[in-house]
């Protein structure tokens, strides 16, 4: 362990360098524009038809499932009708159990099995691509008839993870922080386009 403090210019040099890490990753966002604008559209006509959001992801990308998941049912920017999703994430006894008398592998699939329907959209997230369980359910959920999308990056695994789903969308950069920065700048601007569509807002 380091015993000694970074010097001002030590942290102002890191600081900088992140935030420009950051910026430039962001700036290639641009090039999804097409793809966010299909993944609002999947969205939307789920929303339209009745049917529901399923959102998952491991660690961080279980905060971001769990945040995007939040403004459908609370709200994004102003007050407006809630919309139905759900994080797989967040019930502690269903995902214990099924890693008790399963496997740590099927707490999304088992879940999107049981809680699915034919229309819904299954949103998975992994900024590596590795995420099994996260796999899973979207092969579970394409196989019940579920649209789904995929975030992800550009790495090796994250571009196989991609092609699981009818829509996948990866990040430019190797950089786990990086990559979640992006995959939340896309959620928000989904929801966005949502609230657009579906409410003028």
């Amino acid at each position: 362990m380091r015993t000694e403090q970074l010097s001002a210019e030590e942290k102002e040099s890191l600081i900088t360098k992140s935030i420009d890490e950051g910026i430039e990753v962001k700036r290639s966002l641009h090039s999804l524009a097409p793809e966010m604008g299909k993944f609002s559209d999947m969205i939307i006509e789920a929303l339209r038809n009745g049917n529901k959001i399923l959102v998952c992801g491991n660690g961080g990308s279980a905060a971001d499932a769990q945040h995007f998941a939040a403004e459908f049912v609370v709200k994004f920017k102003r007050e407006r009708k809630h919309l139905p999703a759900i994080a797989l994430t967040t019930d502690s006894s269903i995902m214990t159990a099924i890693i008790n008398d399963f496997s740590g592998e099927e707490i999304y699939s088992r879940q999107v099995e049981a809680l699915g329907n034919e229309g819904d959209v299954l949103v998975g997230i992994s900024t590596s691509g590795k995420a099994k369980n996260v796999r899973n359910a979207l092969i579970s959920a394409r196989e019940r008839g579920l649209k789904t999308i995929a975030l992800t990056s550009t790495s090796p695994l994250g571009e196989e993870f991609a092609s699981l789903a009818d829509l996948g969308i990866a990040i430019s950069s190797h950089t786990t922080a990086r990559i979640q920065e992006a995959h939340i700048t896309i959620l928000h601007i989904v929801m966005e386009l949502v609230d657009k569509e579906l409410f003028n807002l």
